[in-house]
């Protein structure tokens, strides 16, 4: 069985939540704690490459976004959330997972389980 990448933020309930469900499914898996060990660029963009979600919806929009002077104009295609997200590892929606050729953003929580358990 092919293991299920997380990249992981271990101050968010979501992506603890996400950690949690594939151990109680007995789900292999890499934990990537993505701000001690952010994805380079080219990471990014094979990533978004086989998200099932829309490139911007990786971008978390809070205050540091706004701190940063960045604007939905900064993240309009997948090349610009690559740069952004290089630059910026904190802005990315936590958790997203990837199997094969298979990526989601584990929001909501119940979205992870469902995913961990097609495996």
């Amino acid at each position: 069985m092919e293991p299920t990448s997380i990249l992981h933020n271990a101050n968010c309930s979501t992506s603890r939540a996400a950690i949690e469900a594939a151990a109680d499914l007995e789900a292999p898996t890499e934990v990537r704690h993505y701000l001690k060990k952010p994805l380079t660029k080219s990471e990014l963009r094979d990533l978004l490459a086989i998200l099932e979600d829309q490139p911007q919806d990786l971008v978390r929009r809070d205050g540091y976004f706004v701190e940063q002077g960045l604007t939905e104009s900064d993240i309009q295609t997948a090349e610009q959330v690559a740069t952004v997200l290089a630059a910026h590892p904190r802005l990315m929606q936590r958790p997203v997972l990837q199997r094969g050729n298979r990526a989601i953003i584990g929001r909501p929580k119940d979205r992870a389980r469902e995913f961990l358990a097609e495996a």
